[in-house]
């Protein structure tokens, strides 16, 4: 790696600690509990999360003991279903997967934290013909794209997750939601998550039909996406990106700075 990508990426990763950590991580929670450095987050739909800024100079002993007590604690919510733990492979966290794994938590495929100047995402992108890219805010295209993207992650389509979507736009705080649409079908997505008080937007869910693949669809969602970004005085895209996403970042010059691998509980 160059020298000067080695600086690039720091400096990035730095940004990425400091900026985005905190309440930055989890908008449209309904309740925020604090566990020692743990941020125990509510969202709607029955779903936890856990996340931190750091967990300090906790040993193993002390995780050993952090991860039961979270967990105990949306345990104790009937209404919790789920639970996510985000995990960051450069955090100090001795002996986190084996507490989690022992806790009954699976791991998830590792994504990548990729950032990039939103400049470099906010380009033209050449559209298959008859292939149209729009934000969407009306309930039925809202619930449209929760089920296809339900649909191509694997899941089940939940009424909850668009309800949730919908209750996120319903508060007007700068989320938005972008689709590619062929023939009608929606076809790939994604959702925009400008950062208050940062230098960052997010963009997260993207999600794509397998025939859809490869054309550019999901490219230009990105660029669409960027450039709302930018027109809100954004300059840094962060994602947490798959193995289909992250050569599509990679080829417009973002960084993977680190990686994260989400842990999933079910009741």
């Amino acid at each position: 790696m160059a020298h000067d990508e080695v600086n690039t990426r720091a400096r990035l990763l730095a940004a990425y600690d400091a900026q985005l950590r905190t309440d930055a991580e989890t908008p449209g929670a309904i309740d925020v509990t604090r566990l020692g450095p743990l941020r125990l987050v509510t969202f709607p739909g029955g779903r936890g999360f856990i996340t931190y800024r750091d967990l300090g100079e906790a040993n193993s002993e002390a995780v050993q003991r952090l991860v039961p007590e979270a967990l105990s604690y949306f345990q104790s919510a009937p209404r919790i279903e789920r639970v996510e733990w985000k995990t960051r492979a450069h955090d100090h966290a001795p002996g986190l997967h084996e507490a989690l794994v022992a806790n009954g938590f699976i791991p998830d495929d590792p994504e990548s934290i990729m950032i990039g100047e939103a400049v470099a995402l906010a380009i033209d992108v050449p559209l298959p013909l008859g292939v149209t890219v729009r934000r969407v805010t009306e309930e039925p295209d809202v619930r449209a794209m929760s089920a296809m993207q339900d649909e191509v992650f694997g899941d089940p389509v939940s009424e909850d997750a668009a309800n949730a979507l919908l209750a996120r736009l319903s508060l007007a705080d700068g989320m938005e939601l972008w689709v590619g649409e062929a023939e009608g079908q929606i076809v790939t997505a994604g959702r925009l998550e400008p950062v208050a008080r940062s230098d960052f937007a997010g963009i997260w869910g993207g999600a794509t039909r397998a025939d859809w693949r490869g054309r550019g669809i999901y490219r230009a969602v990105s660029a669409a996406r960027a450039r709302s970004a930018i027109a809100g005085g954004k300059t840094l895209i962060h994602s947490d990106s798959t193995a289909y996403s992250r050569p599509i970042l990679e080829r417009s010059g973002f960084i993977a700075v680190s990686t994260t691998t989400p842990y999933h509980w079910k009741r």
